[in-house]
């Protein structure tokens, strides 16, 4: 059988974590076995008693790693226990468990790399105007250096295969993985698509991005993104 790990970095996610945990386990599905794992990135809540008591592999990082580091976390844990593919679900309730399946069967054909994009048949939570305009920028700035075209490189609804996996053990971008591991997953030739999925707006917990940061975001995830290309076009001579 299948083994999928559904990897949900939480931090301070005391409100929407168990409500995340449980729509992971009511997945049924023939062809593949999912396992919830969540990240608990030093969180100064009760997300850490919580997960404990729930259906799930509990990991606390006793030091806050940030998004990339707690993502990381759970990427090592399915490479090293032989999961076969890993999901990265958020554990502020946004992404929707009920589309898992979708992705795997698009991933499980012939591609390394599925991304949930909330864009491409424009339904569910679309996020703010600003948040949108970002996106649309990083887009074409992929478009630019990779000539990849992601409509949603922020989404962290996606799903890796192993091969993925062992790359991402390796490395892993720390402060903005998202939009960072489209260059990642590109320059290493890896296959990526997207398919349309319906997200929600967050269940609980607060947004680490606001109206007076979106500006600041812009900026040093550009300055990112060119760091991780440079990076890696250095380390591939």
């Amino acid at each position: 059988m299948i083994r999928i790990a559904a990897i949900i970095p939480a931090y301070n996610e005391e409100k929407s974590i168990a409500k995340v945990v449980r729509s992971i386990r009511k997945i049924q599905s023939s062809k593949f076995v999912i396992d919830a794992i969540v990240v608990n990135d030093s969180s100064n809540d009760n997300t850490s008693e919580i997960i404990h008591a729930l259906p799930c592999i509990p990991l606390d990082l006793p030091i806050n790693l940030g998004i990339g580091g707690a993502v990381q976390t759970g990427f090592i844990y399915a490479y090293e226990n032989n999961y076969d593919y890993a999901i990265q679900v958020d554990g502020d309730g946004q992404h929707p468990s009920d589309q898992i399946e979708k992705l795997f069967l698009v991933i499980h054909s012939q591609f390394d790399v599925v991304i949930g994009s909330r864009f491409i048949e424009n339904e569910g939570f679309q996020s703010t105007k600003l948040r949108r305009l970002g996106i649309k920028y990083f887009m074409l700035l992929n478009k630019v250096i990779l000539n990849v075209k992601i409509t949603d490189c922020t989404s962290g609804f996606r799903m890796i295969n192993r091969k993925a996996l062992k790359i991402v053990y390796d490395y892993y971008p720390d402060e903005y993985p998202e939009p960072e591991s489209i260059v990642l997953f590109s320059l290493n030739n890896l296959r990526m698509v997207e398919v349309p999925v319906v997200m929600k707006q967050r269940q609980g917990g607060v947004s680490s991005i606001n109206f007076v940061s979106s500006i600041y975001y812009m900026i040093k995830v550009t300055l990112a993104i060119f760091y991780t290309f440079i990076r890696i076009k250095f380390r591939r001579k």
